[in-house]
């Protein structure tokens, strides 16, 4: 039973009714409002790692947090069974309005405050006194956290894992492809687009590895009580947070976290290490796909408000967009683990928009690689023929180091640069050389043809492909984890 309140109560049972007909009870939301999408938020925070997230997701992590509390000292024998049975029954079932909890958070500085004084509300007087017995608002916030944490990770890398995939597919179609490898973004010599792609899955492939192991490790539940000692909650404190973490299927922390931040800086890092990685490879996509260059180009490039011609590749660049936000939120993270003595004065509460939106960043720069990487089209023609405009100058340091032999490496580096910039078509290259006495004396044309042959100078391309590849194809799935 919900005892009666005003509207502006985040605990209010005031009936009312939606405008679509449907029936809210106080404060609740109606049953499949989704949460508003913002004018930025289908580019910005696209794909599942949004939903995870947002208030709802927070709301719902939080009354996890209170249930499973009241379970856990319910079994510790604190809290009566029938009670803690009520509480998560409401826990479950209530739908709390995240603006009213959000409002309600002002006088107390945090939302846990309100939405405690809610769920009292709800569970009627009899039970209202084993609701939050003990915690603090810190102990369910970080615990919910960590709950967010978990959930949100999940759609992330499913997200990576699939365009790991696609990079693997890449690397797989085009092993033999060639094109022009660049440095400083001049080219510098040949390599394949299989090898290209195989680098992209290398990096994917390492950050599954961290973000998996982030999941399965960072996440713990915080119980503490009001300075860390577990005092409220007697003898069973210990004990407590043992059967907390069990309920929640989270870790049992050595000691209380709470000024203790490094669970979250670890995770800082991870995440921005995953948007550094999907960044470079995002990066690589809009070089390759720009009108001079034409080797890549998204299955569904997008075009221009007022240029026709234009084929953008807007998964790339939104990959890009997303993945740049990140360094300043990981910041912003790190700067927070400065907190004082047993409670931050500030340092905590800055943690919590900046999680949420490092989260939610990622997430959809993973969302918009995946897409793009799924749907890459490859230009091999195009590849070739960029790789033909220097005429066999990219084979330079080949050629020169089959004449250091006799003409010493100084001298032969001379003569073949002498050819390479002397004038003249870039196709008459191996003419050039021809013509010189000194190389005509070490190198017959034939020879010369041979060496300018790109195909023929990829090094160990092959080998390292299919050590990306079988590295890839050894991992677990996630349906083996």
């Amino acid at each position: 039973m919900k005892p009666s309140s005003s509207p502006s109560d985040p605990g209010s049972a005031v009936d009312d009714q939606h405008a679509d007909g449907r029936r809210v009870v106080g404060d609740e939301v109606p049953v499949d409002v989704p949460s508003p999408v913002g004018l930025f938020d289908s580019l910005l925070a696209a794909g599942e790692v949004r939903a995870a997230v947002d208030d709802r997701a927070w709301l719902h992590a939080m009354l996890d947090a209170e249930a499973a509390l009241a379970r856990a000292q319910a079994s510790c024998g604190s809290v009566p069974a029938a009670a803690a049975e009520a509480i998560t029954a409401t826990a479950r079932d209530h739908r709390f309005d995240p603006a009213a909890i959000g409002a309600g958070a002002t006088s107390a500085g945090n939302p846990v405050v309100p939405l405690v004084a809610a769920l009292r509300a709800a569970v009627g007087p009899d039970t209202a006194r084993y609701v939050h017995a003990g915690a603090t608002s810190q102990d369910i916030l970080d615990t919910a956290a960590m709950l967010v944490v978990r959930r949100a990770l999940g759609p992330m890398l499913d997200d990576v894992r699939r365009a790991a995939s696609a990079a693997a597919r890449l690397a797989e179609t085009h092993r033999d492809t060639l094109l022009p490898a660049r440095t400083l973004l001049q080219q510098a010599l040949p390599t394949t687009f299989g090898l290209v792609a195989a680098g992209w899955l290398t990096a994917l492939d390492t950050a599954v590895r961290r973000l998996s192991t982030a999941r399965d490790e960072v996440p713990a539940v915080q119980l503490g009580g009001a300075a860390g000692t577990l005092a409220a909650f007697g003898a069973d404190g210990p004990a407590l947070v043992d059967r907390l973490a069990a309920e929640l299927d989270l870790a049992a922390p050595q000691l209380p976290w709470h000024t203790d931040r490094s669970r979250l800086a670890d995770l800082a890092g991870v995440l921005g290490g995953t948007a550094g990685s999907i960044s470079k490879i995002a990066r690589d996509v809009t070089l390759h796909a720009q009108t001079e260059v034409a080797e890549l180009a998204e299955e569904r490039s997008g075009g221009s408000s007022t240029l026709p011609h234009k084929r953008n590749p807007v998964a790339a660049v939104t990959a890009v967009a997303c993945a740049g936000q990140v360094p300043g939120l990981v910041a912003t993270l790190l700067a927070a683990m400065a907190q004082e003595h047993q409670r931050a004065a500030g340092g905590w509460h800055a943690e919590w928009r900046a999680l949420r939106n490092l989260l939610e960043s990622v997430g959809s720069a993973a969302y918009w690689l995946r897409t793009c990487l799924e749907g890459l089209r490859v230009d091999a023609v195009r590849m070739r023929a960029n790789l033909d405009l220097t005429g066999g100058a990219l084979l330079a340091e080949r050629v020169s180091g089959a004449l250091a032999g006799q003409l010493g490496r100084h001298r032969a580096n001379e003569i073949v640069k002498a050819a390479v910039t002397g004038g003249g078509p870039a196709a008459g290259l191996a003419e050039r050389l021809a013509a010189n006495p000194q190389v005509s004396t070490v190198l017959s044309r034939a020879q010369l043809d041979e060496l300018l042959d790109p195909a023929g100078y990829l090094g160990a391309y092959g080998e390292l492909i299919d050590r990306a590849l079988r590295d890839h194809h050894s991992r677990p799935t996630q349906e083996d984890r």
